[in-house]
């Protein structure tokens, strides 16, 4: 046997162990643990080809190096904790006007990511809490729009708080690039959703009580702004899940929203109809996937355990798949942005993953994001994405004739990560009219 032939035999007895490991985490949920053990034997030839050309210890090695230098998510700001309806703390960190980060001049240098603050969850973040004064990537366009907002809100401005919520799977830290962007320049509120990043598990999920709902996840988003942002004008941003979180808001509480919010933004998300979408798949998997996910899931997440060593013995299919899900250009994409997704997504406990996902299925908040209309709103999404189709953000652009709508050529669903210089754009705009809007509202009522 030859060397190449050895890497190839070495590389599918992996795999085929992979296989195993998913085949018995899936076994009880019937067919679609038989699903699984298909899809994944399938994606094991592929890693066994891949292997053949890059070593494993070198993708290993590659992996560490991503981790150990990449600035991406070590931006920290003042800690604080909300506590949601049923008693789960909910993490939020404030970045106030004037605390310009020392990040700003340095050029992007990379930094050592240390360990995360609280409970270690997500990607990993800079050490007591603290910024890593090499955070700010070059190439994130940074000073441009900095300079621009500096200029646009002036001593006497109206400005409002700018308040992000975060997507599934993911946590406050893949705001990084647009942080970076608005810090020191106006107060800002990143929180990470419950059971994601630095929270705290639903305590209605560990002990069954409270299934996950997006109407739960818009109470949590009150309890933090009641906690983080208890008086002035709030600009909300979300992406994906937390798009949805912004809608739940205004569906339950739509006083607080006409009185406190100047302005939205909702970038790649949805209103609705998430039960048609086709992830890309053949139209005749289309409707299997979505009759057999959460079966399939509840499965895999009653045996944790057993699948988070499957996911770490598949590392590398994993990462293409995030890739494909979160890019719509991946081979466009900084390789420390695309590791430093996978990260975030990665470390997500599979359990957590299965909890949230039926809420997707039965999500309809179209009457409830016309609350929004009379306020500056920005609907942005990748004309690429596979999760929440642009063809979703057309509907809730229809339904806010007045926002600025853009569909980014060649994004993904990750857009502000892959798009982060025109997301920032757009960002500094939106706060910009909701100021103007914010002063105008004082003055009428002088």
């Amino acid at each position: 046997m030859n060397d190449g032939q050895d890497v190839a035999a070495k590389a599918l007895e992996t795999a085929a162990d992979s296989v195993g490991n998913w085949a018995r985490a899936g076994r009880h949920a019937g067919i679609a643990g038989a699903a699984i053990g298909v899809i994944a034997a399938g994606a094991a030839a592929g890693v066994a080809i891949e292997r053949l050309t890059v070593g494993r210890g070198m993708r290993r090695r590659a992996r560490l190096a991503l981790d150990a230098e990449g600035p991406y998510g070590t931006l920290r700001g003042t800690p604080g904790a909300a506590i949601a309806e049923d008693g789960t703390e909910l993490y939020y960190e404030v970045d106030e006007p004037g605390e310009l980060p020392g990040a700003a001049g340095n050029g992007g240098k990379p930094a050592k990511n240390a360990k995360n603050a609280k409970n270690g969850k997500g990607a990993k973040g800079a050490k007591n809490g603290k910024d890593d004064t090499r955070a700010v990537p070059a190439g994130a366009g940074t000073q441009g729009v900095r300079k621009r907002l500096l200029t646009a809100l002036g001593r006497r401005a109206v400005a409002p708080t700018v308040v992000f919520s975060h997507g599934y799977c993911l946590t406050q830290d893949s705001w990084h690039f647009q942080r970076a962007a608005l810090r020191g320049i106006v107060r800002t509120v990143h929180w990470d959703q419950r059971s994601h990043g630095r929270s705290a598990r639903g305590h209605g999920q560990i002990d069954g009580t409270d299934p996950v709902t997006i109407d739960l996840l818009g109470r949590d988003l009150k309890a933090v702004l009641d906690t983080a942002v208890p008086e002035g004008p709030i600009v909300l941003v979300g992406h994906s899940m937390g798009g949805m979180t912004v809608m739940a808001l205004a569906d339950q509480f739509p006083e607080f929203v006409a009185e406190r919010v100047a302005g939205v933004a909702l970038i790649g998300t949805s209103a609705g109809r998430l039960s048609e979408v086709s992830y890309g798949l053949p139209s005749m998997g289309v409707k299997a996937f979505h009759a057999l996910a959460p079966g399939l899931l509840k499965a895999l997440g009653s045996q944790s355990d057993i699948v988070e060593r499957g996911r770490r013995a598949t590392a590398d299919l994993f990462a293409g798949l995030i890739k494909r899900y979160s890019f719509g250009t991946p081979e466009q994409v900084d390789p420390g942005v695309a590791r430093f997704a996978e990260r975030l997504i990665e470390a997500t406990p599979i359990d957590v993953v299965a909890e949230f996902y039926p809420a997707f299925a039965v999500h309809d908040k179209t009457e409830a994001v016309v609350s929004y209309d009379a306020k500056p709103a920005l609907v942005l999404a990748g004309e690429r994405d596979l999760i929440t189709p642009a063809d979703h953000s057309r509907t809730i652009a229809e339904l806010l004739p007045h926002a600025e709508h853009l569909e980014v050529p060649g994004a993904g669903h990750l857009v502000m990560l892959e798009r982060p210089e025109l997301v920032n754009d757009q960002l500094v705009s939106l706060v910009e009219r909701a100021s103007a809007a914010a002063r105008g509202s004082r003055s009428a009522r002088a």
